[in-house]
């Protein structure tokens, strides 16, 4: 799995008016952050946003009911809850602030993780 950098660049863009939109590699994809809230990957030329318990009815209802899946080496399969990206959102900014909304919403409304401790060696 890639990543397209000039669809990372095109969400920037669309979502400037929202805040500011950093990304962190994963697996050969990219996750995306709108000011420091998780709200998409990006993995090949396609965005996936984040859903949840909330939002799953409004993708459901809107017909985007595919969910992003990764492969890993040991065969082994696991589905996330993020989904299909509608194909307005890659040409159309207001339909990526749009779609991008709901993603962002489901990220703030995620339990916020705790920040490792680090550990430290006996002396």
């Amino acid at each position: 799995m890639a990543f397209d950098a000039g669809l990372v660049e095109w969400v920037r863009e669309a979502l400037e008016p929202l805040g500011t939109v950093t990304m962190r590699r994963m697996m050969g994809g990219a996750t995306l952050y709108l000011d420091g809230t998780i709200f998409a990957i990006v993995a090949d030329d396609e965005i996936w946003f984040k859903a949840d318990a909330e939002s799953n009815a409004l993708w459901d209802e809107a017909g985007y009911t595919e969910r992003f899946t990764v492969t890993f080496a040991s065969g082994m399969v696991d589905t996330m809850n993020y989904r299909r990206a509608p194909a307005d959102v890659y040409d159309d900014p207001d339909a990526m602030r749009e779609w991008a909304a709901h993603g962002i919403a489901a990220g703030q409304r995620a339990p916020k993780k705790k920040p490792r401790t680090k550990t430290h060696p006996a002396r």
